[in-house]
């Protein structure tokens, strides 16, 4: 390999989790924290129950009932998701899930009359990511777009 060729490297996991996004899911985990039970817990054993390998994937059922925890997640996401959009564009993005107990509903973000975030969701007794990584990345692109559509339309994202 010639010395001017760049090598790309995949993020580590310390550097993924100074990103404003997983920072911002971090902080709602630990604020659901009443009783300093995790204050040992590291941000990363934190963030483990988002991460869903292929193997633990294929040890769950097709068609499933979200146990709360899950629930619980998934609301944690999102709501990271709408602090994240607020903490850029200093609009609030207040989410709002809609689930069928069997696992399909769907969720969206709302600033003022704008839905920022409109999310069908599916087999939610799945919901994970493949890693860290990915989950960093799924979070960071949902704010982004989220942004993105506030700034195309800023007048009903105010109202």
């Amino acid at each position: 390999m010639s010395e001017d060729s760049a090598v790309i490297e995949a993020p580590s996991e310390a550097g993924l989790l100074e990103r404003p996004f997983l920072r911002e899911l971090v902080k709602q985990l630990r604020a659901q924290d009443t009783h300093g039970a995790w204050d040992g817990k590291s941000d990363l054993n934190l963030l483990a129950p988002y991460i869903l390998t292929p193997e633990q994937r294929r040890a769950l059922p097709m068609m499933g009932d979200p146990d709360p925890d899950t629930l619980w997640r998934l609301e944690l996401f999102y709501n990271a998701i709408g602090l994240s959009i607020e903490r850029i564009t200093k609009i609030i993005a207040s989410p709002m899930l809609k689930m069928h107990h069997e696992g399909f509903g769907r969720m969206v973000l709302i600033a003022g009359r704008l839905v920022v975030v409109n999310k069908h969701l599916r087999d939610v007794h799945r919901f994970g990511f493949g890693s860290l990584a990915k989950l960093c990345e799924a979070g960071e692109k949902l704010v982004s777009e989220a942004v993105n559509m506030i700034e195309r339309f800023p007048e009903a994202a105010r109202y």
